[in-house]
């Protein structure tokens, strides 16, 4: 399983309870995703990844225009990562729900790790039948902002924010390609370029005794 950290943020967290996220595998892949300013010889684009939180591989990427809306891009991006999903970690822009039903259209089990906004209230049903999002606004409550984070694994949203640095060293920050269709597949083949160069420098362990 995968735990997707995406554009805002994705990711996959912790052991769930009555008051958190629900359980997940103990060797699941995690993604997570987060939007790159990218700039062009005519104008901006962004770029949209989603991260494995296990092996820190991009698994998928959307090139859009500077105006698209960063949380209608969670349903392509998971449409890209092949098997199941155990969690989808994003930031506080992705406390929509349109991002929650993306989520829980292709991937029911999958936890939603996304922090509540500051004014967020929680749902009718909190008492009787809690959503994702009130179990998450009763663990803040509870142990707060920074406990949250602990304990849902949400700070493992980092992981993207790595990945985007790494592409910017590596392969730059601007594109090259006029079109926008050469663009797509331009950043299609420096994500795998960089996944590949992250393979051959990640250690393989042996126990030998």
């Amino acid at each position: 399983m995968t735990a997707v950290l995406v554009g805002l943020e994705w990711h996959g967290g912790g052991p769930g309870s009555g008051t958190g996220p629900p359980d997940i595998p103990s060797n699941p892949r995690r993604l997570t995703t987060d939007p790159c300013n990218k700039l062009t010889r005519r104008s901006w684009r962004k770029f949209h990844i989603g991260v494995d939180a296990g092996t820190g591989q991009i698994m998928a990427a959307e090139l859009t225009i500077n105006d698209v809306d960063d949380g209608s891009q969670v349903g392509p991006l998971l449409d890209q990562v092949t098997g199941p999903i155990a969690s989808s970690t994003g930031d506080g822009a992705y406390d929509r729900d349109d991002v929650y039903g993306a989520v829980a259209e292709r991937h029911p089990d999958a936890a939603v790790i996304v922090p509540p906004r500051a004014t967020a209230v929680p749902s009718e049903t909190a008492d009787t039948a809690p959503t994702q999002r009130d179990r998450h606004l009763q663990q803040i409550t509870e142990r707060g902002r920074m406990g949250w984070q602990k304990r849902s694994g949400y700070n493992q949203r980092a992981l993207v924010e790595a990945a985007i640095g790494r592409y910017k060293r590596v392969i730059g920050d601007t594109l090259r390609s006029r079109t926008h269709r050469r663009q797509a597949t331009e950043v299609a083949v420096a994500a795998n370029a960089l996944n590949r160069m992250l393979e051959f420098g990640r250690p393989r362990s042996v126990r030998i005794a």
